[in-house]
């Protein structure tokens, strides 16, 4: 069932997106599902038709998970718009867009709220492999605990090292989470 809530319309300064913002691990907190709940409605009144789906991604979705508190959210689109027009849409809610390295703007779109930041938006056309990459990625950590309590120990290990170094701590994840898709691929051809 959706709810949905209306969104305050008022636009916030520009704010400066911190590669390098300080973070820590917190234990995982059970209203990180709500506040996911929560943000779809603001973010589905805000965009309308523009959504097909919005799912919950990230160390944050993955019960019993240490994880930055931020609130990560993959944005299904059926085709991008311009970007100016998700800019202008997600703006009211205090998104603000980022041009990320590590994604490419035709099949990525990255948008971050809060300061410190406390939710990501990650945009992505249907059916494509930035669509299913987080869901294969999410689904089987759910699926399988001891990989996910193998993936916690490698976040914390690089938090502790990395502490006001995001893109380092992101870098050194990123082996083992293609290692995570590649196994839920081939557990889905096994199927």
């Amino acid at each position: 069932m959706v709810i949905v809530r209306r969104a305050g319309k008022g636009k916030q300064a520009m704010a400066k997106f911190d590669p390098n913002e300080s973070f820590e691990l917190e234990r995982y907190n059970p209203e990180w599902p709500q506040h996911f709940e929560e943000e779809c409605h603001l973010i589905e009144e805000a965009l309308g038709d523009h959504v097909l789906e919005l799912n919950h991604i990230g160390s944050t979705s993955i019960p019993g998970m240490r994880a930055k508190p931020i609130i990560d959210i993959q944005l299904v689109v059926e085709a991008f718009a311009p970007i100016e027009e998700y800019e202008r849409l997600l703006s009211g809610l205090g998104y603000h867009l980022h041009a990320h390295k590590d994604f490419d703007q035709r099949d990525h779109l990255f948008f971050w709220k809060g300061e410190p930041r406390t939710h990501h938006l990650h945009v992505s056309e249907y059916a494509t492999w930035e669509h299913y990459r987080y869901l294969l990625f999410r689904d089987y950590l759910c699926k399988h605990p001891e990989m996910a309590q193998q993936y916690q120990a490698i976040k914390q290990e690089l938090a502790d090292a990395f502490k006001a170094k995001r893109p380092a701590y992101t870098k050194g994840k990123t082996a083992f989470i293609e290692s995570v898709v590649a196994y839920a691929l081939e557990e889905l051809g096994d199927e």
